[in-house]
């Protein structure tokens, strides 16, 4: 089942670029790791979320998280209340959100349209074009009904 890990951060003053380049070279080739995403939740905070293929995956890469977070622990300030420099979390999916998406027969205007228009087009290059009446032929059609 999918899991979660979920890490808050406070950057020193003018440390910020230093920090997200840090992250940006990580090495994320733990076991079960998935993808992940940092954060800026405002002025020197960062929440960092990554995505594993299962809690046990987590548990199995702490060492090696412990150890790329040690590369960059200078950079952080204490967040206070006992907790240090992280506020780390992490468990199991219990719900998993998708988009959900349009029914298949619900197509955008623009594009019933566009589909109208070509269906009309192919239309009539299978009828043959009418023959327009000349002038004269119309006189003498004319006359005849006299």
């Amino acid at each position: 089942m999918t899991a979660y890990n979920v890490v808050r951060f406070r950057v020193k003053p003018g440390r910020d670029k230093e920090f997200i380049d840090m992250h940006r070279q990580a090495k994320t080739d733990f076991k079960g790791w998935r993808n992940g995403a940092l954060v800026k939740t405002g002025d020197q905070s960062y929440c960092f979320v990554g995505e594993w293929d299962g809690f046990d995956s987590i548990v199995a890469a702490r060492p090696g998280m412990i150890g790329m977070l040690d590369s960059f622990r200078d950079m952080l300030e204490d967040l206070g209340n006992g907790l240090g420099v992280t506020d780390p979390v992490s468990g199991e999916t219990v719900l998993q959100l998708k988009t959900k998406a349009a029914p298949k027969s619900a197509k955008p205007k623009a594009k019933k349209a566009k589909e109208k228009a070509k269906k009309a087009a192919a239309k009539a290059a299978r009828k043959p074009a009418k023959k327009k009446k000349t002038a004269a032929k119309k006189k003498a059609a004319k006359r005849r009904r006299r």
